[in-house]
């Protein structure tokens, strides 16, 4: 109990002292994420608080962690830099979509490869139980990639990722704590308390964002916590595993997943790059109805943290129908507020570029009838 005390109030303190000299900095040096046609906020605001949560995230596990009984966690401090680096250079200087891809898959091989977890069994899901090591690696790098750039897309409103983030992580760090896990839970729970720290700026009105830097390493560590969390059973501290833990596992990133995959699939569908950006996110969704920022957060933290309370309690049924009932549920609750939302919203297909094009299509057309009606006369 010591050392999650520990780890939480040191990477939470150094994170609450950190980002107002983030914020003061990127004042001075204008910094800024500047609003446009698709971005919600009005005002400018920097993106770079990331870098507090990284820096309260790994000072409090490089200070807490023994190292010496853990040895895979040095390459998960390896991935979480790799992450580091391709987030703020994304947050400043604008990174393409390859380049991002080849850094996340960087970061998944140092954490399947050399930290030797992956995903070797899917207990039961359609009948699956071992997998072959080729499908066990497919699949274990596909999880990884999603992952991250499920908090990524999800950080769309204010203390949205943050929150979600702060919630799977002190889950997952209970499981670990309770399992005896403790390299993990004080994983887990170092990120905890820099997202603590982190959301007393970043709830509405926020004060800054998290950008890549931030919202792509709490991607990673949540994904290294729920590969181990299916499948712990490697190395001297493997307990057995909870029952149907893919389904609880997946449920714990519930929101952040499923919504990634339907806006890909949506992208994909309109032969659009799947990284192309759009306002067809759950929060736009709930934005359209009017909701504000605090609203969605605090209704989509809610509906997550019961759907994982409706899974661990119904475990006994198996992972098959338990991942089935939670992804009916979520698209039932997508439908409703699709089809509640006020006839004048933005319609789901249209992205900000598409939005901007029909405004200068609109323009043109204006000048062409001025200038016939000019010539009339």
């Amino acid at each position: 109990m010591f050392d999650v005390l520990l780890c939480i109030s040191i990477s939470f303190t150094i994170t609450f002292l950190a980002i107002p000299v983030i914020i003061n900095v990127a004042e001075m040096k204008k910094l800024f994420d500047m609003p446009d046609a698709r971005k919600i906020h009005q005002v400018a605001i920097t993106p770079l608080g990331g870098i507090g949560i990284f820096a309260g995230f790994i000072f409090g596990c490089l200070l807490t962690i023994n190292f010496k009984d853990a040895s895979e966690f040095q390459y998960f401090i390896a991935a979480s830099l790799v992450i580091f680096f391709l987030g703020l250079k994304d947050d400043i200087l604008v990174l393409s979509p390859i380049k991002k891809f080849i850094g996340q898959v960087l970061a998944a091989f140092l954490i399947i490869y050399y930290g030797r977890i992956q995903i070797r069994s899917m207990h039961g899901f359609f009948g699956i139980h071992e997998l072959p090591e080729m499908f066990s690696l497919l699949i274990s790098y596909f999880s990884v990639i999603v992952i991250i750039n499920s908090f990524n897309l999800i950080d769309g409103v204010d203390g949205l990722a943050g929150t979600l983030g702060l919630m799977s992580a002190a889950l997952f760090g209970i499981y670990f704590m309770t399992a005896g896990m403790e390299p993990y839970y004080v994983l887990a729970f170092s990120l905890c308390g820099t997202l603590l720290a982190f959301l007393i700026f970043n709830f509405q009105p926020a004060k800054i964002f998290m950008g890549d830097t931030g919202s792509l390493l709490i991607g990673v560590v949540n994904a290294i916590l729920v590969l181990k969390f299916i499948d712990p059973g490697t190395g001297p501290e493997s307990v057995n595993p909870i029952i149907s833990s893919p389904a609880i596992g997946f449920t714990i990133l519930m929101i952040p997943l499923l919504d990634t995959l339907r806006v890909f699939a949506i992208r994909i569908f309109k032969r659009r790059s799947p990284f192309s950006p759009d306002r067809n996110h759950i929060h736009h969704l709930l934005l359209d109805r009017g909701m504000s920022h605090r609203t969605i957060t605090l209704l989509l933290v809610a509906v997550n943290a019961s759907m994982v309370v409706f899974v661990y309690l119904a475990r006994s049924l198996g992972c098959t129908i338990l991942i089935l009932s939670v992804i009916a549920l979520f698209f039932t609750f997508i439908a409703i507020a699709y089809y509640s939302r006020p006839r004048h919203s933005i319609s789901w297909a249209t992205d900000g570029n598409d939005k901007n094009e029909k405004i200068k299509e609109s323009k043109l057309v204006t000048f062409i009838r001025e200038s016939m009606l000019e010539q009339k006369n």
